[in-house]
């Protein structure tokens, strides 16, 4: 985790951190952070840093500080950030386009290059992620295994750096399906996941780089339709 933020080693680092934690589903609404002493020494920062942090959190909306001994910062029910989120999209749809453009350019790469490196490991990763899927019991569940899934394939695509591009790019995409007012997408995503998975698995590159390719762009144009969906329902 350290090397994540040492490039920045300030606040402001600290807080991107964790608000890409929770954009990818890997900490979810209600989720306790780790104890302060701990989390920072797993950073590399100082804990005057870390409580900065924590104070710019909170006043984005991410997270909630808790007073006893069951306390703790916790994760919001994201009401805030989500608001902002949908309000930026709404204005600016070109950002989500460019966010896709960025993401379809790395992923789809990588499951490119999954398709002829993979192991029989990460084939077990990405199995297992869509397992979870499958088994999830609530929707935060299931964006965390999401969230499995395209660390998987990133990883099979042995680039260090751009594995952790890619983690970047989806924490910037911040797609809170489990947040949002619409039928769950499960069968569909979990066809595509399997589409990328098994052209991984067969070691067809050109068809990992084609079924990740219309995996994004299928969420970019389910999220648009969401949210103008439920702006036609208010208004």
């Amino acid at each position: 985790m350290a090397n994540e933020v040492n490039s920045v080693s300030v606040p402001q680092g600290v807080a991107e951190y964790v608000k890409g934690l929770i954009r990818r589903g890997e900490l979810g609404p209600g989720d306790r952070l780790p104890p302060e002493r701990q989390l920072a020494e797993s950073l590399g920062v100082a804990r005057v840093s870390l409580r900065e942090a924590f104070r710019q959190l909170q006043e984005e909306g991410y997270i909630v500080v808790r007073r006893g001994k069951t306390g703790g910062n916790f994760v919001t029910a994201l009401s805030q950030p989500l608001a902002e989120w949908r309000r930026s999209i709404l204005e600016q749809e070109e950002e989500l386009d460019d966010l896709t453009t960025v993401r379809v350019a790395m992923e789809s790469h990588a499951a490119t290059l999954a398709a002829t490196r993979r192991t029989e490991h990460d084939l077990d990763a990405m199995m297992a992620a869509i397992n979870q899927q499958a088994a999830a019991s609530n929707r935060a569940e299931y964006r965390l295994a999401d969230s499995a899934f395209h660390d998987a394939v990133a990883r099979a695509a042995g680039s260090k750096r751009l594995e952790a591009a890619i983690r970047n790019a989806r924490s910037e995409f911040f797609s809170p399906a489990d947040m949002l007012e619409h039928p769950d997408p499960v069968e569909d995503d979990q066809r595509q996941h399997r589409r990328v998975f098994e052209a991984i698995k067969d070691r067809a590159p050109l068809l990992a780089h084609e079924a990740m390719l219309d995996h994004i762009e299928h969420t970019r144009h389910e999220i648009l339709r969401i949210l103008k969906s439920e702006t036609e329902q208010v208004s």
